[in-house]
């Protein structure tokens, strides 16, 4: 069985997980706390971070977009990097987009504070960084609602890694009840197709303990 290791917030860890269940292909989830270092992780990936997918054979792979570049080109079945050139590019340049941009601005602002922050004992959430989290927040879910209101999916006309990507950010935050929906109905509207697709199911069974996500959260008509 191939086996991730993952924190169950990350968001590089749950677009791993929305890849492997789109494309249906079974595998194990292990917590790995960064910041312990162990050594038999570390052999795995030198870097220590989440996630890095193992599989049966051995080969470890890690990095988000190390691992679903990998899965794409392994098993090509259910493509989710776009057909053309062009589509190719737009999907690795929204996928850059989320992971980078979106994560620098808005989720290491808001999850990095108020959870990443806690779980590695660092102490108490710094109120200026979550202040610029909410208002990049904004902004990252206006484009959002405009990619979707101009797309039938974020990268063009059909499901991709972007939207993946996008939504794995967009559940870790949601999950600690930081997303106002309310800000750009054609986001929520976009989250919601995406929310409601069987990958969607294993993310949306998530509990951590010591904390309770909205009620709303795993609900596929909020």
């Amino acid at each position: 069985m191939r086996i991730l290791y993952h924190l169950p917030l990350s968001p590089h860890a749950r677009k791993v997980r929305l890849v492997l269940a789109e494309k249906r292909l079974p595998f194990e989830l292990r917590v790995e706390k960064p910041w312990e270092r162990r050594e038999a992780y570390l052999a795995l990936n030198p870097a220590g971070t989440v996630p890095t997918l193992e599989e049966d054979n051995g080969l470890a792979i890690p990095d988000s977009s190390v691992i679903c570049e990998y899965l794409d080109e392994a098993y090509p079945d259910v493509s989710l990097m776009g057909h053309t050139l062009a589509e190719r590019v737009e999907v690795r340049r929204l996928a850059a987009w989320f992971d980078g941009k979106f994560g620098r601005e808005v989720t290491e602002n808001l999850l990095g504070e108020k959870h990443m922050r806690r779980l590695a004992g660092r102490g108490n959430p710094d109120p200026g960084a979550m202040r610029t989290g909410y208002t990049a927040l904004r902004y990252h879910l206006e484009y959002i609602g405009w990619l979707a209101e101009t797309r039938k999916w974020l990268a063009g006309s059909v499901l991709s890694l972007a939207d993946f990507a996008a939504a794995a950010h967009l559940s870790s935050l949601d999950f600690i009840g930081d997303v106002d929906w309310s800000l750009c109905p054609a986001a929520k509207e976009w989250y919601v197709r995406v929310k409601s697709r069987p990958s969607f199911r294993g993310l949306l069974m998530d509990r951590v303990a010591g904390m309770t996500p909205p009620k709303h959260y795993d609900d596929l008509d909020f």
